[in-house]
């Protein structure tokens, strides 16, 4: 696979560079991959993977390859993963699961972090006490 991340799916994207004048030529942004080794534990051996720098410092948050194999979520896997690291990781939480690091598949589901949503601002009061001289 050339120029894409392989945890993340970031890859080439095409854009236009714009002149003083305002003219148009295509150009490519490429992604800052890096190669990079880990060490697996729970494998037994060594991973050479091509990673964007994002993925490189969410691995280090998570403690390392086998630490963010193991917690990652399902959908993350289809979304961004390529084939290598979808099997890497199935190998790892069978590993995890033998070893009982994790009990289940769906127990490891719900160890991976949620991303909350944004919660909407709250109206100023000022605004509802208009409302509701308005509706009197």
């Amino acid at each position: 696979m050339g120029r894409t991340c392989e945890l993340t799916g970031k890859r080439t994207q095409v854009g236009m560079n714009v002149s003083h004048s305002n003219r148009h030529t295509k150009r490519r942004f490429l992604p800052n991959l890096q190669t990079k080794t880990f060490e697996s534990a729970l494998l037994g051996r060594r991973i050479t993977l091509t990673l964007s720098t994002s993925a490189i410092r969410t691995l280090d948050k998570y403690n390392g390859f086998d630490g963010y194999m193991m917690q990652v979520r399902n959908v993350r896997v289809r979304e961004g993963f390529s084939t290598f690291a979808a099997g890497l990781r199935k190998q790892v939480v069978a590993i995890a699961t033998a070893k009982g690091l994790i009990a289940t598949q769906a127990k490891a589901e719900k160890a991976a972090p949620k991303v909350k949503a944004a919660a909407k601002p709250a109206a100023p009061k000022a605004a509802k006490k208009a409302s509701a001289k308005v509706k009197a």
